[in-house]
Order: structure tokens, then sequence, then C-alpha cells
């Protein structure tokens, strides 16, 4: 008897675990697409580095190479390998040391690293979570690609030599 009880026992968990495998399964991956540089090897440090929330939203997995997303539904989705941006009157900002050019949309905004290559772009909707709080929880994996330029602001043209 002792032998046959031990025999369910294990197939109970056994088939238990098999069903937690299949539910887990069946969560679909984002669908996002790849940035046309998504296989430069300098992406990679910064994908693993990547944390597992951003504010509360948990990360997901997606179906694409050098991209991530966190929420569910996403709200913050990322890209590494997207056109590095050149210079531009866009307005840009530097939280942790990462510079990102800001877009603003109606309703996603676009946040781009600048001075970084490849670069990595961000969509988000800020009326679901903070830009804030996304460039603060992002920076240190971003800062895994080294810069090689940084934002210039209007008062940083006002002290450049003139040339007469």
């Amino acid at each position: 008897m002792h032998r046959k009880t031990l025999r369910r026992t294990v197939a109970a968990f056994a088939v238990s675990g098999t069903a937690v495998l299949a539910l887990s399964a069946c969560s679909p991956a984002v669908d996002v697409t790849a940035a046309n540089d998504a296989a430069n090897p300098a992406c990679a440090p910064m994908m693993v580095a990547l944390p597992d929330k951003i504010g509360d939203a948990g990360l997901r997995k997606t179906n694409s190479q050098a991209t991530a997303a966190w929420g569910d539904p996403s709200q913050v989705i990322l890209r590494c390998g997207v056109n590095v941006p050149g210079p531009t009157t866009d307005r840009c900002v530097t939280v942790n040391d990462i510079d990102w050019v800001i877009k603003e949309g109606d309703p996603y905004y676009t946040l781009t690293t600048y001075g970084r290559e490849p670069a990595t772009e961000i969509l988000m909707d800020p009326d679901k979570i903070s830009s804030a709080t996304v460039l603060a929880d992002l920076a240190a994996a971003a800062g895994k690609i080294k810069a090689t330029r940084q934002c210039i602001g209007q008062e940083d043209l006002q002290n450049l030599p003139y040339d007469k």
C-alpha cells in the first residue's frame, strides 16, 4: 500500500508540474519589431543588465532580438540598435549620467539614448508610467553602452568660443 500511495503522490506532482509549465508556456511573447542594428554585439551587455521591473511593471518575454517589454499590457518597450540620433533641437535630458532625446507624442513618448552607439529607444505612455521612473530604472543598463558624445543645452552654446 505504501508504494502505491507514493506512486500516486509522485504522479500527482508530475501532472501538476506539467500543468504549471503548460500554463506558463501559454503566456504570449510581446510582439516587438527588432531595430535595424539589433544584432550589434554592443547591445548584449545592456540586454543582460535590464531590470526585472520598472516601477511596478514586470519584465516580459519578447519575440525579437535586443528588445524588452515591461507590464501587462506593455507599458514600456525597449529596442537596442535603433538609428543613432545626430544633433537635434529636440529636448534632451540627462538622468543618472545617461542622455536621452525625448519626443513627446500622443499618447506615447519616444526616448532615445544620445551619444551612445548603438542607440536604444524606449516607447512608453506617460499616463501609465512616469518617464522619470523609466529613465532612472534603465540608467544602469543603458550605461553598459559607452557614451562618446553628450547633450548640450542653450547655455552651453552661449559659452562656446566665437570666431570672427
